[in-house]
């Protein structure tokens, strides 16, 4: 089974930069995308074979998540309940018979960290829903995460200490999860590769010099270690500031 999650940065301005083209070729059995920012009604994917599930945001032009999969789930979960980013369209569940998928576009702290409680809070929440998924049934948790984690998923990371999304406050909240008996996909398979990054600011020529951050993840409960076949990044797509991430995995859906 293959997987595919990207951030697309505004699905419409995606899809005018080939986002259809990509996703044709992939052939993704699950492709999930966060921050796509727009509402019902706004776009139409000609998608077929794929059912298509989504997330919006209630302010226009804002955060949001989509699934799109070639099976049908058991059911669809939409958000974290009473968590304080429920109107941002964060989060999506899927339940399969043997695993739940979830997707998921982390609240961003914001550059002076403004925003870092809120974003902690829904940290806990997360985490707490997460937990109770995997007593059920082994998780697959894609998305932006919106930290990179080590100090070897971040270019410059003498210069970002204590900056949003390489605060010890958001790493530790990923070292908790990892802790809890998950796997960060692609460590597990490329534990000491330096210079494997998912997201590159807009300034001139920086994505060019691959001077990134690494804060899209595949991440799977630990009982799925010798199910894990790859997993990727691939930074030679473009259209929007993240590229998309992949997780292939031999699992059945039915």
């Amino acid at each position: 089974m293959k997987l595919i999650s990207w951030n697309v940065n505004g699905l419409r301005a995606c899809v005018r930069k080939g986002f259809m083209d990509y996703f044709n070729t992939v052939q993704a059995d699950i492709f999930c995308v966060q921050e796509i920012k727009l509402q019902e009604g706004q776009i139409e994917l000609d998608m077929p074979g794929y059912y298509q599930y989504w997330n919006y945001a209630e302010r226009k032009g804002y955060s949001g998540t989509a699934v799109f999969t070639k099976y049908e789930p058991i059911d669809v979960l939409y958000g974290l309940g009473e968590a304080p980013s429920q109107s941002e369209g964060r989060i999506i569940t899927l339940e399969y018979e043997h695993f739940y998928l979830v997707t998921v576009y982390t609240p961003n702290s914001q550059r002076d960290l403004a925003r870092l409680d809120v974003r902690l809070e829904w940290e806990d929440a997360f985490y707490k829903h997460i937990q109770n998924l995997d007593k059920k049934k082994p998780v697959i948790l894609c998305g932006d995460m919106n930290v990179a984690h080590k100090e070897i998923d971040i270019r410059n990371y003498k210069t970002n200490y204590g900056n949003s999304g390489f605060t010890d406050a958001e790493r530790s909240k990923m070292t908790r999860l990892l802790n809890a008996g998950f796997i960060d996909t692609l460590r597990h398979f490329h534990p000491d590769e330096t210079d494997i990054y998912t997201w590159w600011s807009y300034m001139k020529t920086v994505r060019e010099r691959n001077i990134g951050w690494r804060i899209d993840y595949f991440i799977v409960s630990e009982r799925l270690r010798d199910n894990l076949e790859n997993a990727a990044a691939h930074p030679h797509i473009f259209g929007s500031d993240h590229c998309p991430i992949e997780l292939d995995i031999d699992l059945p859906v039915g």
